[in-house]
């Protein structure tokens, strides 16, 4: 396929993502299944992509100057993409990039849209890049540098510092890296490289979790390691809730937010495929993904079922698990660089309404717990708000509930120093992992 058809298929994704506000992976996802791809334009596609949406507010900054007057969504759009290409890909020359772009825009709209692009982009060529200096406030400054809402930014300085929250912004806009989780049951992590390594995919142990690998090239989702159930693919600070949980091969564990079931093989896994583990999710089509992870990792202690989390009373009774695990819904802030659209759609009221509803959550399963029983709260955020102060929340009406100051002794000696008070802030540039949060939790009383 040429590197215009490529750049076409970007553009329709970039599309869909402004257009219908569908989330980048799923949108991309679906035009590399359904088109002929090569794995050299799957890697293109997938950097013009993620890199346009990731620098979206910068690519507007430096269009500003050049573009006048109101122009069709579609060709901002084409111009970001062409932009981004010239400023962040050295290896693609700047003349492919103008005529790729000025080809597209005839066949899309006209000659005077042709014209338009052409003129846009070759005056930033001759005239090159408005300067950050321009911008007076420091604020404003990063979050327009590294493509972040100000808000958002403000909301970081405020909660971490400013040197933390330029790094984490500095960390986002930065490509993610696929990683992955062995499956000790079947597998060694050096038996799983070496395999990887006969079909083609370069990885490395992880720095991160022990039984965590980095793959260095290419894609290991599309490979019989992974279909033989070898392998999942996640995120190595995702890999660490189940090290805090630390289940015993006898518990009955309740998992409140399961799809798609990362987590949940992970703690059957660690689990020996023994005990039990009843694994919730509202929607019924997320229940039947976590069914096909279990199937494909030869697991079965896991029962799915389709219950929203907060009505778990009406099905079991008072401590009936030793475990439970609530991974709760989230802002999702610390996947920006998986999802980069994130950051331009959330709100900092999205963020207050989804603290209530964690907090519900977590009242709702706490009497399910058993007394000497642990509770694991999670989310993919960095936000303190979802995280810290849900806790406290907790803590200030459940007085039969302790902090586990525990919770570092069972991490990985890579993260356990940031550990603080029973709970774990992992920010993006901590480890280069996705931001993520742990807290642990005891239930008072003798285990019975």
């Amino acid at each position: 396929m040429s590197k215009q058809n490529v750049r076409n298929l970007a553009l329709d994704v970039l599309i869909d993502i402004e257009k219908k506000r569908a989330y980048s992976n799923l949108s991309l996802h679906h035009v590399i299944e359904t088109n002929e791809l090569s794995a050299q334009d799957v890697a293109l596609l997938t950097e013009l992509v993620y890199g346009t949406v990731q620098r979206r507010d910068t690519l507007d900054y430096y269009l500003q100057p050049f573009v006048k007057g109101k122009i069709e969504p579609w060709v901002r759009l084409l111009l970001r993409l062409s932009l981004y290409q010239m400023v962040y890909l050295d290896r693609i020359p700047d003349r492919a990039v103008l005529f790729e772009a000025v080809e597209i825009a005839k066949r899309r709209g006209h000659r005077g849209i042709a014209s338009l692009v052409n003129g846009v982009l070759r005056s930033i060529q001759r005239q090159g890049l408005r300067s950050f200096d321009e911008i007076q406030d420091d604020l404003e400054r990063l979050a327009i540098a590294t493509s972040h809402p100000l808000w958002l930014v403000r909301r970081w300085v405020e909660q971490f510092g400013l040197d933390a929250t330029k790094r984490m912004c500095e960390a986002n806009v930065l490509p993610p890296e696929q990683t992955a989780r062995v499956n000790v049951m079947r597998a060694t992590v050096e038996e799983v490289i070496a395999r990887l390594k006969e079909e083609g995919i370069e990885a490395v142990s992880s720095s991160v979790v022990p039984i965590g690998i980095k793959i260095i090239k290419g894609n290991a989702a599309k490979t019989s390691v992974f279909q033989e159930g070898l392998i999942t693919i996640q995120d190595e600070s995702s890999m660490l809730v189940a090290y805090a949980l630390s289940p015993n091969e006898t518990d009955v564990v309740l998992d409140c937010c399961a799809a798609p079931g990362g987590k949940t093989t992970h703690i059957a896994e660690r689990m020996n495929n023994r005990g039990r583990i009843v694994a919730l999710d509202i929607h019924d089509h997320k229940v039947k993904l976590i069914e096909q992870q279990a199937k494909r990792l030869g697991l079965s202690n896991i029962e799915a079922k389709q219950l929203d989390s907060r009505q778990a009373h009406t099905q079991f009774v008072a401590e009936t698990f030793d475990r439970i695990l609530v991974d709760a819904p989230c802002s999702g802030l610390g996947v920006i660089r998986r999802k980069p659209e994130i950051k331009y759609a959330k709100s900092e009221t999205d963020i207050a309404q989804l603290a209530n509803v964690q907090l519900n959550i977590l009242r709702a399963v706490a009497p399910l717990l058993k007394r000497g029983g642990t509770l694991v709260y999670s989310t993919c955020t960095v936000d303190r708000e979802e995280n810290e102060q849900v806790i406290a929340r907790f803590l200030d009406e459940h007085p039969e509930y302790d902090r586990d100051e525990t919770l570092a002794s069972r991490l990985p000696s890579s993260v356990a120093s940031y550990v603080h008070d029973g709970m774990l802030q992992l920010l993006p540039h901590h480890v280069f992992s996705d931001g993520f949060f742990i807290a642990t939790l005891k239930k008072k009383g003798d285990i019975t």
